[in-house]
């Protein structure tokens, strides 16, 4: 562990690709930038101590005021399509990429959210609100907990700066962590330029997936099956991902291609949301007028996407039979690990033939109802000895009580005992999620300068699946007043 930001073995080597793929400029810093809440389990990831986060370089850095020592500066240009719709060019708009730190576990890349304009900003004023910054800080770390991958951050700055959105409000920056920020649109935006799009292959090859160069079953380790492997783990890290979102109920609002990351990340947080009241339809984005990236429409989307990601590799003279093979495997991969994250919930040993309708009669179940999605698979795990719980969870409770008939019918075929599996469920559900009126509860707090409540959310949400005495509200199902709160694209 360091005391110096100067001690740490930093480099760019996006930086190192040719200035076409990036605009190199600083930040424009805050006035008056205050260090609201620094992430310490991030910060020993990056293997700084907690002298170096009280350090004055370490605000001047996570503030923009000041480079990372040892990186280089810039704004990443990409392009993609947002809505289904072709957007051109797109790239950071308020973004800036410091340079990556070099740790036992990888190099992990440090960028500023919220950090002014740049070329790639449109229309934008290249700033990001404290609302929206408090709630992008809290989502890496929920979803770090519950295991699922993701974007980090690792500092929230704020200031009085006032920024237009609906309303006025004031500005914020988040120093967001990950061993990439590349994204399917990172690649769309080089769709008809050959030689750009090798270079950007090469590097996401050697830097994230050297594995893949190498020779496979026989194949010679050429370029071109190099990037149909590429592709083949792109597909099946994305449908494990969003395996993940569907059984905790995470939707992510905007799953635009520039918004896809090409490691299997969840990134690009704004409005994003649990599900509280369970429909199969629900829209957390307030901006998706036509429900576009509803929970039940994510894993389409997604397979969308990376037919948009395939396309582009026509432009290296990949044939389309060869590129439709490297995506075929989506569907079966998205089931595989659906089915086995359903499993793991539902107590199931394995996945057998009739589990499809069972689990289909469960998503009408709590759709009808509106039953709170986390509390209804919580509270399952307990229904062999005490169903109260789980059937208060119905305003009728006749139909949940026939499907329980069923699942417990189900249950006898596993071999384990009822301790065992209760033990086992509770460790596949979460009893805390980042429910979006605890969010704003956060927000509240932080609008008078009180990090308090960002601390108790993430001292809760690092281990959702543990009950902890004390913390009874931050488990309950979600205020009628919160289906009120809304979050847009602007969040």
């Amino acid at each position: 562990m360091t005391h110096s930001l100067a001690h740490l073995n930093v480099d760019n080597s996006y930086a190192r690709l040719p200035p076409d793929f990036y605009t190199e400029l600083s930040p424009r810093p805050l006035t008056d930038p205050r260090l609201l809440h620094v992430n310490a389990e991030v910060a020993a990831m990056l293997g700084l101590n907690e002298a170096a986060l009280r350090s004055p370089e370490f605000l001047e850095v996570v503030s923009g005021q000041r480079p990372l020592p040892g990186g280089k500066t810039l704004a990443a240009v990409y392009s993609g399509h947002q809505f289904g719709v072709w957007a051109g060019q797109l790239g950071d708009g308020r973004a800036h990429l410091l340079g990556e730190v070099i740790t036992p576990n990888g190099p992990l890349e440090l960028q500023l959210k919220g950090s002014g304009r740049t070329p790639y900003s449109r229309m934008g004023d290249g700033r990001a609100v404290l609302r929206s910054s408090v709630r992008e800080y809290l989502a890496g770390e929920a979803m770090a907990g519950l295991g699922i991958p993701t974007t980090r951050a690792l500092a929230l700055v704020v200031s009085d700066d006032p920024v237009y959105r609906e309303t006025v409000e004031t500005a914020a920056i988040v120093t967001r962590v990950s061993p990439s920020f590349v994204r399917f649109g990172s690649f769309e935006h080089w769709a008809g330029n050959p030689q750009n799009l090798r270079t950007l292959a090469e590097y996401v090859l050697e830097r994230h997936f050297p594995d893949l160069l190498e020779s496979h079953g026989g194949e010679p380790p050429t370029f071109e099956n190099a990037v149909l492997r590429l592709l083949r783990e792109v597909t099946r890290r994305t449908a494990a991902l969003i395996a993940d979102w569907q059984t905790v109920g995470f939707c992510h609002g905007v799953m635009n291609t520039d918004n896809m990351s090409i490691l299997g990340l969840t990134i690009d947080y704004g409005p994003y949301g649990f599900i509280d009241r369970f429909q199969a339809n629900h829209v957390c984005n307030h901006s998706d007028t036509h429900g576009r990236y509803a929970w039940n429409v994510q894993p389409a989307v997604a397979h969308w996407n990376l037919y948009r990601l395939g396309g582009v590799f026509l432009g290296l003279e990949l044939s389309e039979e060869s590129l439709r093979d490297a995506l075929s495997g989506y569907e079966r991969d998205f089931l595989i690990a659906y089915h086995g994250n359903l499993c793991r919930k539902l107590g199931l040993h394995q996945w057998e033939e009739g589990d499809d309708d069972l689990i289909d009669a469960w998503w009408r179940l709590l759709h009808g109802q509106r039953a709170d999605f986390t509390l209804a698979f919580r509270h399952l795990a307990a229904t062999p000895h005490d169903p109260a719980p789980f059937l208060g969870l119905f305003a009728d409770p006749e139909p949940a009580r026939d499907w329980l008939a069923r699942y417990h019918a189900r249950l006898q075929a596993d071999p384990r005992s009822e301790p065992e599996r209760r033990e086992a469920m509770l460790r596949a559900n979460p009893l805390y999620v980042l429910r979006n009126h605890l969010a704003q509860g956060a927000i509240d707090a932080a609008q008078h300068g009180d990090a308090g409540e960002i601390e108790t959310l993430l001292s809760v949400l690092r281990d959702p699946y543990t009950e902890r005495p004390g913390y009874e509200r931050y488990a309950e199902a979600a205020p009628e007043w919160a289906e009120r709160l809304e979050v847009s694209c602007s969040s």
